[in-house]
């Protein structure tokens, strides 16, 4: 199964306001070795969706939350396919803040990514080429 197949598992899954969590994203913490219980669902989870897809599906992954970490995984690429990791900045460009997600498809200023914690669930969203930091292919 693709690391896609797998993310469309989750496709939908949200957070939930106050003080109950969902589950299927705290589990996703838990994958990667983090205690969930002592995380929120309002805990940044992109890098955490990401990073358990890629588990889930046997590719390489990383035991991190920092989206920027995932420019260090499998290799660089200049053109991107379907399910190539895209790593965006957020702020500014020297900021250590990010989000992560794969690569679904683009137009001429967006490129529509498959991700967690976009608009707090999994969906495909747009996302601003001129933010792009770059592309890996696992």
């Amino acid at each position: 199964m693709t690391h896609i197949q797998e993310a469309l598992k989750l496709y939908g899954q949200k957070e939930i306001i106050g003080e109950k969590d969902n589950p299927e994203i705290i589990r996703l913490f838990d994958e990667l070795g983090f205690n969930g219980n002592q995380l929120k669902d309002e805990t940044s989870w992109c890098a955490a969706f990401a990073n358990c897809i890629l588990k889930r599906a046997g590719k390489p992954y990383l035991r991190k939350l920092n989206a920027r970490s995932l420019l260090q995984i499998g290799n660089e690429v200049e053109c991107p396919q379907l399910g190539d990791i895209v790593i965006f900045w957020r702020e500014s460009r020297k900021s250590w803040m990010g989000h992560v997600g794969f690569y679904i498809s683009e137009d001429e200023n967006y490129i529509n990514v498959l991700g967690g914690n976009q608009s707090n669930k999994v969906c495909i969203s747009p996302y601003f080429k001129g933010r792009v930091l770059g592309y890996r292919r696992v």
